[in-house]
């Protein structure tokens, strides 16, 4: 049935209000200050020996019902699909990766966290900020940051497919499910549907070496002081799997970079990193302030509603004066 000019200005009309003065993006819920049952990951490059043991179990626990990566099939995504599917190779964060392991090599690679001639690991997935810039620009509240544990997680039956989040974050986190009619967003939740039923991130409990830590927030901020404080060379019991599991692994300790990263990142994160090599050679944007970032994100998204708002007025009467000029069909 043909569109009458009548019922297109009508749509035409109560989208641009809809857009320039009800869908406007809300203010993120997290703070600077975490609540205090907040929970996150330390992760400790010098620990971390590349297994990609952590990629592995993401991948599977995550596409179980309730993960980030569930698919309606029950099967796993991966990158490459070969009839007889063997493993996967992800090299960047993706709708179907969630979380990954690169690698930092210089000249000969031959000294671990070293940056003479070194190599070092590195672990990838959303950060779950203090003040989330994802949360804060998306207008339909399908990003949301738990007030207890301060996850940030997704809802897919809100999303409108706007991808706001995927310009706002700074640490170009959220991937967006092209290839697919009815697309969601995809990210590290922080394996929130089995810390619901008491389990916690699978890339931790399943890390051999203890480079992947979950627990409290505050907790994870005392044993990353510590460790700085540690002197080099010494021995030193780090906790495995989780920061209070009461099972450690007894080690030399490594030269660390004198710094957390995450501790004041875009106004603080709850995944910290410590490594040996500075952070902007593994991956890591230096350009990213201290400053949290929602207010950043909003005084540039706010424009966009008021734009297609514009658009769509411009619309309304380009369609009126072709409508208006074209001849009158004979009957």
């Amino acid at each position: 049935m043909a569109l009458s000019r009548r019922h297109f200005l009508k749509a035409a009309a109560g989208s641009g209000l809809l857009l320039a003065g009800g869908a406007q993006p809300g203010r993120a819920a997290g703070s600077a200050v975490p609540a205090p049952e907040a929970v996150g990951i330390l992760y400790d490059a010098t620990l971390c020996i590349g297994c990609n043991a952590c990629m592995v179990s993401c991948k599977q626990y995550n596409t179980m019902p309730g993960g980030a990566l569930e698919q309606e099939d029950g099967s796993l995504p991966y990158e490459h699909i070969t009839p007889a599917q063997i493993y996967d190779a992800p090299v960047e964060l993706s709708a179907r990766t969630l979380n990954i392991i690169k690698a930092y090599k210089s000249g000969r690679g031959t000294n671990k966290d070293s940056q003479a001639d070194g190599y070092s690991f590195i672990k990838q997935h959303c950060m779950h900020c203090l003040e989330p810039a994802c949360v804060s620009v998306c207008p339909v509240a399908a990003l949301q940051k738990a007030p207890d544990s301060g996850i940030v997680f997704y809802e897919a039956e809100r999303c409108i497919g706007c991808r706001y989040c995927q310009v706002a974050c700074p640490f170009g986190i959220p991937k967006f499910e092209w290839g697919k009619t009815a697309p969601r967003i995809r990210k590290c939740q922080l394996c929130r549907h089995r810390y619901a039923k008491g389990g916690y991130a699978a890339c931790c409990e399943f890390c051999p070496t203890g480079a992947s830590l979950f627990g409290p927030l505050a907790a994870l901020r005392r044993e990353a002081k510590n460790r700085l404080a540690a002197t080099p060379g010494s021995a030193y019991d780090f906790p495995v799997r989780t920061v209070d599991s009461g099972v450690s692994q007894r080690r030399p300790v490594s030269r660390y970079i004198d710094q957390v990263y995450g501790l004041a990142e875009a106004g603080g994160t709850q995944y910290l990193l410590m490594a040996g090599v500075p952070f902007e050679l593994l991956g890591l944007n230096p350009a990213i302030s201290e400053q949290a970032y929602p207010q950043l994100t909003w005084d540039y998204i706010r424009k966009v509603p008021a734009l297609v708002a514009v658009l769509i007025a411009a619309g309304v009467a380009s369609h009126m004066i072709t409508r208006q000029r074209a001849p009158e069909k004979a009957p």
